[in-house]
């Protein structure tokens, strides 16, 4: 017996959904330790973020990306999934959500049991690299012991095209396989849980609105409010792993 009512309420509309989706953002990664880059002290108020554009035309831009991913790559490395990582593997494992659409960089939720298959990365990963030509995959580890002898942006040992971390730039496309399975997951869902996104960024902020024009009851939870509050069946402005958690039955 869930005490708290609106917890009640999130676990009532888990209970009845028979096909969910989660949308995570930066928000539940944050729980784990790692900075919302939009922050107060994230790496944008620090840094100008690099362009697409920028990275492709000039070897020095590409340095520079090299250098703040291997200065900053310990905090991704080192960060375990939380509490509402492991709430949303139990609701994959359980049948209860089909898929998991992220707006996060940081494989965490792979980490935290969910199947690959079953996460659709909006925005790319950071965990690896790979060629933009011929797409063969780099560890990041193994690109920065070379990368510290010369500081030399790595190429592709394969065909000689740009290697860069598996992440989307600004001005980069988005990836349009994984859009249109997140579009394909979202008409299909009847329940989705919109967990720590403060829904600004578009196009992947679409897809709650898509959700809920479609018929599926929508859920927030996010400690600050969003602009898609007033539309939803239920806002939890709270922790994620705590709400998730207690929700699920997951410590």
């Amino acid at each position: 017996m869930i005490a708290d009512p609106d917890i009640a309420g999130l676990a009532r509309l888990i209970a009845a959904a028979r096909r969910a989706v989660v949308f995570t953002g930066a928000g539940i990664s944050t729980e784990s330790g790692i900075p919302d880059f939009r922050s107060p002290g994230g790496i944008w108020t620090r840094y100008r973020p690099i362009d697409f554009d920028d990275f492709i035309s000039s070897e020095e831009a590409r340095r520079e990306a090299w250098r703040r991913k291997f200065a900053t790559d310990s905090t991704i490395r080192e960060a375990k999934p939380n509490r509402g990582h492991r709430a949303v593997a139990a609701l994959v494992r359980s049948g209860k959500v089909a898929s998991v659409i992220t707006q996060n960089i940081d494989g965490l939720h792979q980490a935290s049991g969910v199947p690959d298959g079953r996460v659709i990365e909006l925005h790319g990963n950071t965990t690896y690299a790979h060629c933009l030509d011929c797409k063969q995959r780099y560890e990041i580890e193994a690109l920065r012991l070379v990368f510290e002898k010369d500081e030399k942006p790595p190429r592709c040992e394969a065909c000689n095209g740009l290697v860069k971390t598996a992440t989307i730039s600004f001005g980069q496309a988005m990836p349009e396989q994984a859009m249109q399975r997140a579009q394909v997951e979202t008409l299909a869902a009847d329940l989705f849980i919109v967990a720590g996104s403060s829904l600004v960024v578009y196009p992947a902020a679409g897809f709650p609105e898509l959700a809920k024009r479609n018929g599926a009851a929508l859920v927030i939870v996010n400690r600050d409010p969003t602009g898609l509050d007033e539309f939803a069946d239920l806002v939890l402005n709270r922790s994620i792993g705590e709400t998730l958690g207690a929700a699920v039955g997951v410590e």
